[in-house]
């Protein structure tokens, strides 16, 4: 999670509410976004972060949640 640096706020907040354990869409009621919206904020997550799948997202962004507060 070095790059983390390399996402806007808006991906920023979604990280870290997936490292917090929400489903897409208590992300997206969370944000009043659509889930569509944030499946495209998880997937420029993964490509910014270069991370292949869900389950390495999810533990990166619980690692990060740790880490930050």
């Amino acid at each position: 999670t070095s790059n983390v640096d390399a996402l806007s706020d808006r991906e920023l907040e979604v990280f870290g509410l997936i490292g917090k354990g929400l489903s897409t869409r208590e992300i997206a009621d969370r944000l009043h976004l659509s889930v569509h919206t944030v499946e495209t904020h998880r997937q420029r997550i993964k490509e910014k972060l270069d991370i292949a799948n869900t389950a390495t997202l999810s533990r990166e962004a619980a690692q990060w949640v740790l880490e930050n507060g």
